[in-house]
C-alpha cells in the first residue's frame, strides 16, 4: 500500500515538521489545517498586540479561510471537496464561536455531510481561533 506525503502549491505551509497530507491507499490524511494564507505571516481577521496576544479575531473569517485552505490541498493531491469523509475541528472558544462556524459549516457542507466532531481547546500552535484535521477519498 502507498504512503506518500503531499505538499500542496496554494496552503500555507506548515508550522512543524508534517506535510500537509498523505495519501495512504485511497485516503487522504490532512494534517491540522489553519487559516493562515500562503506566503503571509498575519492571520486573517487576526489583530495582534506587540507581544503577539489576541486582541480581536473573526470567525467568520478564519472559517472561510480554513475552508479555502483544505479545499487547496485536496485539490493538489487529486481529490475533491465532495470526497471528504471525516472532519474534526478544533475550536479555542466553542462558547462564542460554534455558532458563527457551524452557519459558515452547513454551507460549505450542504451538498456532502462528512462525519463530524467539533471539540474545544485552550490554545493552537499559532494565534488562529479554529484549525481542521480531515480524511477524504481519492477517487
Amino acid at each position: 500500500m502507498s504512503n506518500t506525503p503531499v505538499s500542496s502549491s496554494k496552503a500555507p505551509d506548515p508550522v512543524g515538521m508534517y506535510p500537509h497530507a498523505r495519501k495512504v491507499g485511497n485516503l487522504l490524511f490532512l494534517s491540522g489545517v489553519g487559516p493562515r494564507k500562503k506566503g503571509a505571516k498575519e492571520i486573517p481577521g487576526v489583530t495582534l498586540d506587540e507581544n503577539k496576544n489576541i486582541i480581536s479575531y473573526s470567525i467568520e473569517e478564519q472559517c472561510h479561510s480554513v475552508f479555502q485552505n483544505v479545499r487547496y490541498i485536496l485539490e493538489d493531491a487529486g481529490t475533491k471537496w465532495e470526497n471528504l469523509v471525516d472532519v474534526t475541528v478544533f475550536l479555542t472558544n466553542i462558547k462564542d464561536d460554534f455558532a458563527t462556524y457551524n452557519k459558515i459549516y452547513a454551507e460549505y457542507f450542504k451538498d456532502n455531510m462528512p462525519c463530524r466532531t467539533t471539540v474545544e481547546i485552550t490554545a493552537l500552535p499559532t494565534p488562529i481561533a479554529i484549525e481542521l484535521k480531515c480524511i477524504a477519498t481519492i477517487d
